[in-house]
């Protein structure tokens, strides 16, 4: 797959603060790619060298295979949602989406129509005459969300689009962008690690300026290897385990709360392993309250610079 935005050796400074250090990244085309990366971790400087709004001190970017942010090369191509966005308090919604599709280069014939598809994509639509003061936080960054989707652009940066939303807009909006993979390329730079599991299929680590992992969420996340059973406590039967499942690897978390296996490829997939190991904890008395998939975003984050 080609990528849509290729890094290398990205680096930026203000003044003694290194905020970016050799960042080497590769997103491929049509992917929802996820930025992992604590506070000053780079993610925004990253998104903000990418979209123009900032120089490097060092490295290059290249946008879609055509070299650095071009305002007339990519104009309509390239677009994004900065973490802290501010509009204009006094214009009126539909007649902002429609400056800002301007300079996007949406012909104008076509604007009122993009306009109100993308307000009621982010659920708007009775706000369009409406001036943007009138509009809660949670709507301006709907608001805001939108104008990032203009123009159909091919490669769009969203720093922390989930901020300030209710949970069923949150719910809308990460329905929506899964709805665009494939067609449009989106990183996303988000705290909410959950959202990044359910909408992502690519992640990042990013520390102190530097790449620490990069791989496929599946990979990152060890889904098919890794799954833990959230239990009360009780003696769990391991050697009868162990002996139902060959190959698999298991314990159990301090406090006796979670029973996890690590399972070898040829263990076949989770059903299977669950229609083996469920009834054997049952019969053992063991209460099982919840079985999860893969080891969490955060834990692996958290592993993956434990030592940096």
């Amino acid at each position: 797959m080609d990528p849509a935005l290729e890094i290398q050796g990205l680096a930026k400074s203000y003044g003694r603060c290194r905020a970016l250090d050799g960042l080497d990244l590769t997103v491929p085309a049509g992917s929802l790619f996820g930025l992992v990366g604590a506070n000053g971790a780079g993610k925004t400087t990253m998104m903000s060298i990418c979209a123009g709004l900032l120089r490097p001190d060092a490295g290059r970017v290249d946008l879609l295979g055509e070299g650095a942010f071009d305002p007339l090369r990519h104009a309509g191509r390239v677009s994004i949602l900065p973490q802290d966005a501010r509009l204009p308090r006094h214009a009126r919604v539909a007649a902002l989406l429609a400056f800002y599709g301007r300079l996007q280069g949406v012909p104008a014939d076509g604007l009122p129509q993009q306009g109100a598809q993308l307000l009621q994509w982010v659920n708007l639509s009775e706000r369009a005459r409406d001036v943007v003061n009138s509009l809660s936080h949670g709507m301006l960054r709907r608001l805001a969300v939108a104008q990032a989707f203009l123009g159909e652009p091919r490669l769009i940066f969203l720093d922390e689009p989930m901020s300030g939303l209710d949970p069923r807009e949150v719910a809308r909006l990460r329905d929506l962008l899964r709805a665009r993979a494939g067609r449009q390329t989106i990183v996303i730079s988000s705290h909410v690690l959950t959202e990044l599991e359910a909408l992502c299929d690519r992640v990042a680590f990013i520390d102190h300026g530097r790449l620490v992992r990069q791989d496929r969420l599946s990979d990152i996340m060890r889904h098919h290897q890794r799954v833990s059973y959230r239990i009360r406590p009780a003696p769990v039967p391991l050697a009868e385990l162990c002996a139902a499942v060959p190959g698999a690897e298991w314990s159990v978390a301090e406090g006796g709360g979670e029973l996890i296996a690590l399972l070898d490829v040829e263990n076949g997939g989770i059903a299977e392993v669950n229609a083996q190991v469920l009834p054997i904890l049952l019969r053992a008395g063991v209460a099982v309250e919840e079985v999860r998939r893969g080891s969490a975003l955060e834990e692996e984050f958290l592993q993956a610079t434990a030592a940096r």
